[in-house]
């Protein structure tokens, strides 16, 4: 078996870290930029990130919106050079939890909005027994979502081991 390349081997890595992030909530291309930019421990331009990860510049320039919008990472210019540079900038649990409450607060929301759309049809239809039955299954499942809801802020509380 040939022996691999230290960029074969870096790209493993930054595969692997890829996976990790990706059962984390965040989109394998994310977990991508943000493990080449770990790796490199400087701001690193859109082309080498590009190479880095196997992606084009232009996904890699329309995934970092959202990497800096919850403030994982900064984009800056250098003198003389035409390059956008990205760097990490915040902590990479606290951004992940920032991302997982506003992606699990938006679900709460949708499920409670159909959940009243749902109550709604199920008044304007005919049923006796069987709509009473579902009217009161809505009840339980939005209690229990309610409950859950109420589990996640608590646990949003936690403070992030340092």
């Amino acid at each position: 078996m040939a022996e691999k390349s230290i960029h074969e081997i870096e790209s493993e890595i930054i595969d692997t870290f890829a996976s990790i992030s990706q059962s984390l909530g965040y989109s394998e291309v994310h977990g991508k930029i943000l493990a080449a930019l770990l790796l490199s421990g400087k701001p690193l331009c859109l082309e080498v990130l590009a190479k880095k990860t196997r992606y084009s510049i232009s996904m890699i320039s329309l995934s970092t919106d959202l990497l800096e919008v919850i403030g994982l990472i900064k984009k800056s210019k250098k003198p003389n050079d035409r390059r956008l540079y990205l760097e990490l900038s915040g902590d990479l649990v606290e951004a992940l939890k920032t991302a997982i409450m506003l992606k699990l607060s938006k679900g709460f929301a949708d499920v409670q909005a159909n959940f009243s759309r749902y109550k709604d049809e199920i008044m304007k239809t005919k049923g006796g027994k069987e709509k009473e039955y579902l009217l009161k299954s809505l009840e339980r499942l939005e209690k229990e979502t309610k409950r859950i809801e109420k589990y996640v802020a608590e646990l949003s509380k936690i403070e992030i081991p340092r």
